[in-house]
């Protein structure tokens, strides 16, 4: 999978990053690696499935789709 990043200077020293297409999914970095490091770690949470918060009508499956 390949997703667009938006790395900007932070007026505090760093960086900022975030990704378009995934909504309120940002992170920051001292340095462009360690904010590209911190923002692979945040889409892999983001794209998390979380089950427990699931709630499902009977009849109603889920299933793991593999990209």
């Amino acid at each position: 999978m390949k997703l667009k990043i938006v790395l900007e200077p932070s007026d505090d020293g760093g960086y900022t990053v975030y990704v378009p297409s995934l909504p309120g999914c940002i992170s920051e970095g001292e340095n462009r690696e360690e904010a590209e490091a911190n923002i692979k770690e945040a889409i892999e949470l983001y794209l998390e499935p979380v089950d427990d918060e699931m709630i499902l009508k009977d009849g109603v499956e889920t299933k793991e789709l593999v990209l």
